[in-house]
């Protein structure tokens, strides 16, 4: 989006307190046709609206979500992150799906002003270096694209109030990165079901941690199969129940460990790839690459599955893999060893961002034969 367009688009909503905003015209991109049009529906009152889901664990399905769910998620974020009328929100992710449109709802119901650009890898790329937000919702790439690319960009971030990061998996690499900026940052936790985040995960300064506190009003268990239910305002108190296996670690705190549905039998053994994926971004971090990857199980005639994994980028060096792999086993023992490490240039993604596990997995079983 070019500075002028920019500026067109966060005049009309800097007024988007306004009973009626102004009409739109054919000249406006995809993005601020959409963005636009949410915002004029909001304030004319419209009671429901229908989200989809990301589809990165399923096809992506539709969600109904009522105006009162949606301003009371608006209203706990606010209330944990001390958002007031007034502030400045930059907002950069696209409204068709929750996370921006939910960026959307908090600057109307909480009187912020928004600055709105088009979702791009560095979306601070058209902000001038001394523009001052107090608030943002980024997806990890974005955030790693602005620290490594324009670093003259980043006491944008450090002025901030709360910075989001969602939508995906923070990386250790990314998390050790996040440790240079000086507002809080916080890692997300929810769905379309739950109107967007109902928990935060402190991911930089003393108060850094590896378990997700809930929103004011949100309450959390844990089923048969150890995984997370959640009751909040923002589900019209009704309980989504996930296939998020989870631990329990103080009142309304959480550690997540994994989808139950990702877990893989090999030979008795359960492994949750979450849980190898954490001691693999460890592994990485430490031989200084930064690579995407995941863990996933394939059928075997004597195992029943195995474990691989799935590195975005070009083979690497047979010196290289087995460095992994050593220093893997150290960690996670010989019988969670990946047997193969399995390599794609670029993985699927949805709509969103996120990996299309599927896709990949069907793309990378092409390249072996057990």
């Amino acid at each position: 989006m070019q500075p002028a367009t920019l500026s067109t688009l966060s005049t009309l909503l800097l007024l988007s307190t306004l009973p009626n905003l102004p009409g739109i015209t054919p000249d406006l991109s995809e993005y601020e046709r959409e963005t636009l049009q949410f915002c004029q529906e909001w304030l004319s009152g419209r009671e429901e609206f229908v989200r989809h889901t990301s589809g990165s664990t399923g096809q992506p399905k539709p969600v109904a979500l009522s105006r009162r769910q949606m301003r009371a998620s608006a209203q706990a974020t606010a209330q944990a992150l001390d958002l007031r009328s007034g502030d400045h929100a930059l907002v950069c992710l696209p409204p068709r799906y929750i996370a921006g449109t939910m960026m959307l709802v908090r600057g109307l119901e909480v009187g912020m002003k928004m600055t709105v650009v088009e979702p791009a890898g560095n979306p601070l790329q058209s902000i001038a270096a001394g523009t001052h937000f107090d608030f943002t919702a980024l997806v990890p790439r974005q955030l790693q694209t602005i620290l490594a690319e324009t670093p003259d960009k980043r006491p944008v971030l450090h002025g901030m109030k709360a910075i989001l990061v969602g939508g995906a998996a923070v990386s250790r690499a990314l998390e050790e990165e996040i440790q240079q900026i000086g507002a809080p940052v916080y890692g997300t936790y929810g769905m379309t079901e739950t109107v967007s985040h109902v928990a935060l995960r402190r991911l930089n300064g003393p108060a850094r941690s590896d378990a997700y506190t809930a929103l004011p009003g949100v309450r959390i268990g844990l089923d048969e199969r150890g995984c997370l239910w959640i009751q909040a305002p923002s589900t019209d108190g009704q309980t989504v129940q996930t296939n998020d296996q989870a631990e329990l670690t103080g009142p309304g705190a959480f550690r997540w460990l994994g989808r139950v549905d990702h877990v893989i039998n090999s030979g008795g053994i359960k492994i949750q790839p979450a849980e190898i994926e954490r001691y693999l971004e460890e592994v990485l971090t430490e031989l200084r690459l930064s690579l995407r990857c995941f863990a996933f199980g394939l059928p075997h005639p004597a195992w029943g599955e195995m474990l691989c994994v799935a590195v975005e980028s070009p083979p690497l060096s047979p010196p290289q893999e087995k460095r992994v792999k050593e220093r893997l086993t150290q960690r996670a023992g010989r019988y969670q060893t990946p047997k193969h490490f399995l390599y794609l240039p670029q993985f699927p993604e949805t709509p969103t961002g996120k990996v299309d596990r599927k896709k990949a997995i069907a793309l990378l079983a092409q390249q072996i034969s057990v």
